[in-house]
């Protein structure tokens, strides 16, 4: 089934519907144009979902022949999937480049990560679209990949059982999965980062 997407005149109507069930005016001073406010948000929160603005991975020959561990990190704000409220927090990336592969431009780590969380999200999905991403960028030959993504869920925070709604996912791919020393190595690394904040 092919979905089509509404024009604007459509989704502002829907946002003045939502205005409506929620007992407010939608016309009145303050809302009157918060239908087109949130259709210009949602076009630059949501730019996920739009390839033109998919970032482009610039990577570099490994002349050195380096495999050290790279690291990197970072904020990042996404919206939840099951309530559509944000969820925001920080990232931790590192990965370990191939000697005879090639290495990232340690800049584009935070546009992915940028870029994945410009959707609907669940943040185990996010960790994982990053890494993916980051790791077609180097076709596949990196030694291996780890990140850890803390966030706070407003969903949580907001309603339900209200409470500070911390959430912390980590994913890894081979090296990292495979040897402990250097999972303690990564974490090593965040607890530093940690200490600076």
């Amino acid at each position: 089934m092919e979905i089509v997407a509404p024009n604007a005149e459509d989704i502002k109507s829907a946002i003045r519907t939502l205005l409506l069930a929620i007992g407010e005016n939608p016309d009145r001073e303050g809302l009157a144009e918060t239908p087109d406010r949130i259709l210009r948000m949602w076009k630059e929160i949501f730019r996920g979902y739009d390839e033109s603005r998919k970032p482009t991975i610039t990577t570099f020959e490994n002349e050195e022949g380096m495999s050290d561990i790279i690291f990197d990190s970072g904020d990042f704000y996404s919206m939840c999937e099951h309530h559509v409220l944000p969820f925001f927090g920080r990232y931790y990336f590192a990965y370990i480049p191939s000697p005879g592969g090639r290495i990232l431009g340690i800049s584009k780590v935070a546009r992915v990560v940028g870029y994945c969380s410009a959707r609907l999200q669940l943040q185990e999905r996010l960790a994982r679209e990053v890494v993916e991403m980051l790791s077609e960028a180097l076709e596949g030959e990196a030694l291996g990949f780890a990140i850890v993504m803390k966030g706070k869920h407003l969903c949580k925070a907001m309603r339900g059982v209200r409470n500070e709604g911390n959430m912390c996912v980590a994913h890894f791919t081979g090296v990292f999965k495979q040897q402990a020393e250097l999972r303690n190595e990564f974490y090593r690394l965040v607890e530093m980062q940690n200490d600076r904040l």
